[in-house]
């Protein structure tokens, strides 16, 4: 669909130049001479590559409406990570590049929504937070201070995160899939 330049916002995903690109951060300048300008900082989404555009305001820009799906996670063997649609229970396999860092929070039968382009998967985005046990936490080191330290731990998935010092092994706590920090105490 057509839209103008200056209505473009960021997370907006446009086609230019033949590729699927996302904008990352929009600004309008009014030069000295002529018309203002939209100044877009846009990513491809396939190859990850950065560049900077500018269109005038009133110019038009083909922007790209992505389905969201919901998909279920089954599993995962040799690198590749199976969804079920929850509607159509039809399965697709995903390469671990494509879900990047987060794959490490993924739990079985856990719902995932998946980005596609004409039925081409081009992200996955996981809840914003997941709950996981502690396997293994330091001991709290004398004369810490409880308000600003933060021992070390192991999640259940082997990932190391930084936890209050009241924490201990066994405990279940929630975790930000995004940057894998400590949110707080999982409520039982």
């Amino acid at each position: 669909m057509k839209v103008i330049a200056n209505h473009l916002r960021v997370g907006n995903v446009i086609e230019h130049n033949n590729k699927l690109w996302v904008v990352e951060k929009m600004e309008t300048t009014q030069p000295g001479k002529g018309g203002a300008l939209a100044q877009l900082e846009i990513r491809d989404l396939r190859a990850g590559n950065k560049d900077k555009v500018r269109f005038r305001t009133q110019e038009t820009v083909e922007k790209v409406r992505l389905e969201q799906d919901e998909y279920q996670f089954l599993f995962e063997t040799d690198g590749m990570y199976t969804f079920m649609n929850n509607e159509t229970f039809e399965q697709i396999e995903l390469a671990a590049d494509l879900i990047g860092d987060q794959k490490v929070f993924l739990q079985e039968s856990m719902v995932v929504q998946i980005e596609s382009f004409e039925g081409e998967p081009l992200s996955v985005a996981l809840p914003d937070t997941v709950t996981m046990e502690i396997i293994e936490a330091d001991a709290v080191v004398k004369g810490q201070t409880a308000s600003s330290s933060y021992k070390p731990a192991v999640l259940e998935n082997g990932e190391k995160i930084l936890v209050p010092p009241h924490i201990k092994a066994g405990t279940r706590v929630v975790v930000r899939t995004e940057d894998g920090s400590y949110i707080e105490r999982a409520k039982d």
